[in-house]
């Protein structure tokens, strides 16, 4: 088939991930026999996906560079370097994630100089920045998706506080209702963050023991209860008083931008960002953190959050439109009427979430995806045609802004 190659893609096995959830959606046996975490669809060096040519598997990785326009088109190529701007994957989370922000474009390019003069290694423990790129998200759930994101409105979190012991943080709270603005909730976390471990493991110790049994019915509290259950005395466990705590329900999608604190905590969902592995941490983690390089990346905005909105498209899509180049996500159910893809329709990857379809190109050549299988469009491919029964998920660069 011309253009539109069956995916191979590689699995994460880190330890929040689950043993049932990436396996039950891409039809293989569960429990697993370790926890599954992501299954990554894309071109990254970290675990590039592999396409079948005349049943040979290949390296997306390797075609992209050995050939960029062919398999990303002339502009794709050129605005990002001959790289595949976008990662898409599975997510599974069943515990939390930590604590964590990425950093803007700037940042990322200013980091990665510095650490390679620094001669740190790309795979070593303490590096912040493993590339020269941003990395914004979109998680779209397909179950109940649970995540601390963004700041609250400060009211509130004065207000979750007061329902605790009122000497937890007693000056410090004091301090921020006295500056109820960005300086005074960047005072008020820097605060936080600095204190000795041992300090804070007693604050954390204190606010957990006065979570009365009327207010762990409360999300708030009860994720606090949680967390402290998987990283006793951990910064982060306070973390749910300060950030949005949001649940997701399955279709619904959120976008983080660069600079925006976050966890997820539970639920299976498809992400998509840019192609990067930059990930600054600041709790519920035994990995790396770097709090003085988290703190310099946060942007400290506050409010309610409002999900994405998706728009119909004119091919009966939705789509769920972010405010970047790198990549936009679709969703279509394909039903009683084919659908059909323009020949300039740019670099995709087609992801079957349920039920059976065939990819139909114009020579009549078919590719069958069933779910949890994928499909890579180079950008060369001519116009095709999806035909049959099920749910299928769009990954692509957007049309140049104008």
């Amino acid at each position: 088939m011309s253009g539109i190659y069956l995916m191979e893609n590689q699995l994460q096995h880190y330890a929040w991930g689950s043993r049932t959830a990436i396996a039950s959606l891409t039809k293989r046996p569960t429990p697993s026999l370790e926890p599954e975490a992501e299954l990554w669809m894309g071109a990254h060096p970290k675990a590039p996906s592999s396409v079948y040519i005349d049943g040979q598997k290949h390296s997306l990785l390797d075609l992209i560079e050995a050939d960029p326009e062919q398999w990303l088109g002339h502009n794709v190529a050129r605005k990002f370097e001959g790289q595949l701007p976008f990662l898409f994957k599975i997510l599974a989370a069943e515990t939390p994630l930590s604590i964590q922000a990425h950093p803007n474009l700037e940042q990322a390019r200013e980091g990665f100089l510095r650490e390679n003069q620094q001669q740190i290694p790309l795979g070593a423990f303490r590096r912040n920045y493993r590339d020269e790129h941003h990395k914004p998200e979109l998680i779209y759930a397909l179950t109940p998706f649970w995540a601390l994101r963004g700041f609250r409105d400060i009211p509130s979190i004065l207000s979750l506080f007061s329902q605790l012991s009122d000497d937890i943080l007693k000056q410090e709270r004091a301090a921020l209702a006295a500056q109820p603005d960005k300086q005074g909730l960047r005072t008020f976390f820097e605060h936080l963050m600095r204190t000795p471990k041992l300090e804070i493991a007693k604050v954390v110790e204190q606010a957990i023991s006065s979570i009365t049994p009327a207010l762990e019915e409360e999300p708030t509290f009860s994720w606090m209860k949680t967390l402290d259950q998987y990283y006793p005395g951990d910064v982060g466990v306070l973390c749910p008083l300060l950030l949005n705590v949001m649940c997701l329900q399955p279709g619904e999608a959120m976008f983080l931008p660069a600079g925006e604190l976050h966890a997820y905590l539970q639920g299976t969902g498809l992400e998509i960002m840019a192609n990067s592995d930059n990930v600054l941490r600041g709790g519920l983690t035994p990995k790396h953190m770097d709090v003085p390089e988290l703190l310099k990346t946060l942007t400290f905005s506050y409010g309610d959050i409002e999900l994405q909105q998706p728009m119909k498209t004119k091919r009966g899509c939705l789509r769920f439109c972010v405010p970047i180049d790198e990549f936009c996500f679709e969703r279509v159910e394909v039903r009683e009427e084919d659908l059909s893809v323009e020949a300039e329709h740019g670099v995709q990857i087609l992801f079957c979430a349920k039920g059976c379809v065939d990819v139909v190109d114009e020579s009549g050549a078919t590719i069958s995806l069933s779910q949890g299988q994928s499909a890579f469009v180079s950008a060369s491919a001519p116009a095709y045609t999806v035909k049959g029964a099920g749910k299928l998920y769009f990954a692509s660069v957007p049309s140049p802004r104008r």
